[in-house]
């Protein structure tokens, strides 16, 4: 005889809580397993997750060695574009002044700084 769909919807729950109940049972197994292989082989979080966990990576690499600063960071940057007292170096997005002179119909290369 063909069961109605309230017996199913009964039975996939039924199924469901075995198998919530099965995979708790079977996890406790296997975090015991990883965390005996992480402390064996010294495995970091860099090494286990990449670089996309930084929050706990930071954590780890800044015990381990000092920071080091990128070279060009806070350098000045030559100015491209002039416009009287108005300039931009080319980075970014473009100033409110040049977006603005764009738009009277100018071209780019009437503001390049030689």
């Amino acid at each position: 005889m063909a069961k109605s769909y309230s017996q199913l919807q009964a039975q996939i729950e039924k199924l469901q809580a075995e198998a919530e109940a099965l995979k708790a049972k079977e996890l406790e197994g296997v975090i015991a397993r990883i965390r005996t292989a992480i402390v064996h082989y010294g495995i970091t979080p860099d090494q286990l997750f990449g670089r996309a966990n930084k929050a706990v990576a930071g954590r780890v690499a800044a015990k381990k060695a000092p920071a080091r600063k990128s070279a060009a960071k806070g350098r000045p940057v030559a100015i491209k574009y002039r416009d009287g007292n108005d300039t931009w170096t080319g980075r970014g997005n473009k100033p409110r002044w040049l977006v603005a002179r764009l738009a009277e119909g100018k071209q780019l290369a009437d503001f390049a700084v030689s």
